[in-house]
């Protein structure tokens, strides 16, 4: 009996996996490539290259304080967003393209986050356009702005359900199996035992920070990870310093690799293309849908401000920090393989390098990265939530969902590589699919709202918006009268 229970469990995981596998390879072969470079040339060329050309700006307005003192700053709110970007992915996921990809991968995520900046603004100002007014604050992202605009509740109740799943299931648990495979190169580890024991000391405090015992561990968490961040890029500066004399080498092989075409076309699914645009993507969420509920909660006296701000976010996270994993690890003299493939090649790379330090100090850095992207991933889930019940759930719902969300974190933590990557791949690109359209659809307010900020800048003025000013209906907003 037992056996034959067994038998159908694996048969119906194997069936599962294979699923994910074939609508993971349709998603990233056919449609995704095609939309988010499409959209983000299309978005780059109607912002007049914004990213590039208005980099003083977004310093500027990331630094502007709310107008009141009390709400959410741009600050805070690019933290949020970027809590949840900056974390495993931009380690595990990093030397996982490059092992299953190749050095060329790195060129491809570079592309990604580039073109993928504008749709980066475009969203977030759609964000702060059609945000609403709830109980705690304003509320917003791709869900508000679909059924504002649109007219579409299904649809945007479909996002939220999807946003929900991709946070809450999809990349928590794969945050979670990042964090315990750190610990694969210990004398301790126990391939059965030691991912379900370091599961559910994960959990047990994902928990208690969700029921509200677990203040102090934010705060520490959130005064560390900036100071961490900052020590890891230093410390991939020194690997890299160390080994200057590959440097050459190192980015002639990216740049050969990158445009190896006959590889390329020969396994597309497996190419460093392939790679570089999921993991790159995956790192830095640009058009996915995600950070724009972040942006919406900011207090700014223009849209446009907050989606500069989120420009920056993007290339902070793959362009600085995705760079400094690449460069540590392809700069190490550790030939990546398939067997190294994430945190195992990012250790050997340290330790090859800079001795017993260089394990250690990876291990504390992916459980600082890995905490806070589990907490900032909730965030969103209860955005998701708040929007489809339109108020906040009450006391035996929101019990219940945090007791799943932690037992989720602890099933993530034993199961396999692949499949989590493969499921989280998936629910990111159907966020995708339905997000990149909307934003083509509503963009030219986005753009709009860039004229109007450009043009009171000029005008010598910090600039205000007012709804009016882009022929936006009035009916269709909270804020901006």
């Amino acid at each position: 009996m037992i056996e034959s229970i067994k038998s159908v469990f694996f048969a119906a995981y194997n069936w599962f996996s294979n699923v994910v596998d074939f609508t993971n390879n349709a998603l990233y072969t056919y449609i995704l490539i095609i939309l988010l470079v499409l959209a983000g040339l299309y978005f780059t060329v109607r912002t007049r290259f914004a990213p590039f050309r208005l980099f003083g700006e977004q310093i500027r307005s990331v630094m502007e304080k709310p107008t009141d003192g009390k709400n959410v700053s741009s600050f805070q709110a690019l933290m949020v967003s970027t809590a949840s970007r900056v974390g495993t992915g931009n380690i595990v996921g990093v030397s996982t393209a490059i092992c299953l990809g190749g050095f060329g991968s790195v060129f491809w995520m570079w592309v990604i986050a580039i073109i993928g900046s504008a749709s980066a603004f475009v969203e977030s100002t759609l964000a702060q356009i059609y945000k609403k007014k709830g109980p705690d604050g304003c509320y917003g992202g791709p869900a508000y702005y679909i059924q504002g605009a649109l007219k579409n509740r299904p649809l945007a109740i479909v996002f939220s359900v999807l946003l929900i799943a991709t946070y809450g299931i999809g990349f928590n648990m794969l945050a979670s199996y990042n964090l315990q495979s750190t610990f694969e190169g210990y004398s301790f580890y126990n391939e059965k035992t030691t991912p379900w024991i370091i599961g559910a000391i994960v959990a047990a405090l994902v928990a208690l920070c969700l029921f509200g015992g677990g203040k102090r561990i934010v705060k520490i968490t959130s005064f560390l990870v900036p100071v961490m961040g900052v020590a890891y890029i230093l410390v991939a500066l020194v690997v890299t310093i160390l080994n200057a004399k590959t440097l050459p080498s190192v980015l002639s092989r990216i740049f050969s690799e990158a445009f190896d075409f006959s590889s390329i076309f020969g396994g597309f699914t497996g190419s460093c293309v392939m790679f570089g645009i999921k993991r790159g993507l995956f790192s830095n969420e640009a058009g996915v849908g995600s950070a724009p509920n972040a942006s919406a909660s900011a207090d700014v006296s223009h849209p446009a401000k907050q989606g500069l701000v989120q420009v920056l976010s993007v290339f902070i996270d793959t362009i600085l920090i995705c760079s400094a994993t690449a460069f540590l690890c392809m700069c190490s003299g550790i030939e990546p393989t398939e067997k190294l493939s994430g945190a195992p090649y990012v250790q050997a790379a340290l330790s090859a390098n800079l001795g017993k330090f260089g394990p250690i100090f990876i291990t504390v850095a992916m459980i600082l990265f890995a905490f806070t992207t589990l907490i900032g991933n909730l965030y969103y889930v209860d955005k998701g939530i708040y929007f489809i019940n339109g108020k906040i759930p009450g006391k035996k719902f929101t019990t219940c969902y945090r007791i799943i969300a932690s037992l989720l974190i602890l099933l993530g933590a034993g199961l396999e590589s692949g499949l989590l990557w493969g499921i989280s791949d998936v629910l990111m690109g159907a966020m995708t699919i339905i997000n990149i359209p909307v934003i083509i659809i509503l963009g030219k307010y986005a753009i709009r709202a860039l004229k109007d900020y450009e043009k009171q800048k000029k005008a010598g003025k910090d600039p205000v918006f007012k709804a009016s000013s882009i022929d936006l209906p009035q009916g269709e907003v909270d804020y901006w009268k």
